[in-house]
């Protein structure tokens, strides 16, 4: 039984999973560190508490297994034992408790003065990235990103600088989730904004999806995240407030040919006519 369920693991996989206990290693974002380095703490305390019931359970299997027909010494109740696994437990929790309120509190924490606002609008079956001049429902958009059935949206943002998220809805609940970011925040209609900061660290494109089942074509609303540096932020944000459009402030910034539309996912047919649409809204052959 043992190599049958060990031949269905890889090296990679093996290794992946150990290297975190489970937990991506590769977060994109500092509050993803800091949730990476809780996840990691608590499972040592876990393992901890582990071992050392398996060691009381294996010493007990052997030190009192059966060696007659007498009748072992019987012991009502041992107050020092009971006292230890009361106050132990509790004080595994409180901690654990105070440092799960710490991360949590850190990772929800929204700042005065964010470096930068993006509001995140969702609908059936897409999304919408308006870059906003301040914080708030009364801000104004001064660039925007509109994803359609033939184009992934791209959502460009710096590294190194806090981004607040504001997201509103423009009819059922949906979920703006970066797996990378380690983090997901559902979308509401409606008045409520739901609103959370990240700093990014690290460059590179991620695919976005929608994490709340939201109806029939659901899992088709994707996006990219595309993390560069500041300075090329900057120059792709002022192209798409003089005009451009995203694949030509892409190309602004030294993306060239397909690099200037989503690479880490593509665009599904959701006409259902036996066509493939590639990322410039052409037919490709029937697939």
């Amino acid at each position: 039984m043992l190599l049958a369920l060990l031949s269905g693991c890889s090296v990679d996989s093996v290794g992946s999973a150990f290297g975190g206990f489970g937990w991506p290693e590769h977060g994109i974002s500092l509050q993803a560190h800091k949730m990476y380095d809780m996840w990691i703490a608590a499972t040592i305390a876990a393992l901890v508490v582990g071992v050392f019931v398996w060691g009381l359970i294996f010493w007990c299997i052997i030190r009192y297994r059966k060696r007659g027909d007498a009748l072992p010494v019987q012991t009502r109740f041992n107050m020092p034992l009971e006292v230890l696994y009361t106050v132990t437990p509790v004080l595994i929790v409180a901690v654990l408790f105070y440092y799960t309120a710490i991360v949590q509190s850190d990772v929800d924490k929204l700042s005065a003065k964010p470096d930068m606002t993006v509001e995140v609008v969702g609908f059936k079956w897409n999304w919408q990235f308006n870059y906003r001049d301040a914080p708030g429902a009364e801000a104004k958009t001064v660039a925007s990103t509109l994803g359609s059935t033939d184009v992934i949206p791209l959502l460009v943002l710096p590294t190194g600088k806090k981004i607040r998220f504001e997201e509103t809805s423009r009819d059922v609940i949906h979920s703006f989730w970066v797996p990378e970011m380690l983090f997901k925040r559902d979308v509401f209609p409606g008045n409520v904004r739901n609103s959370f900061e990240v700093t990014l660290d690290r460059e590179g494109r991620y695919v976005g999806r929608c994490a709340e089942l939201c109806g029939t074509y659901h899992a088709f609303m994707q996006f990219e995240l595309v993390v560069v540096s500041p300075e090329r932020f900057d120059q792709y944000l002022a192209a798409k407030r003089g005009g451009a459009s995203t694949p030509d402030a892409m190309g602004a910034i030294g993306f060239t040919g397909d690099e200037r539309f989503a690479v880490t996912t593509r665009p599904f047919d959701s006409r259902r006519t036996g066509q493939s649409w590639n990322q410039s809204g052409t037919v490709a052959a029937g697939k």
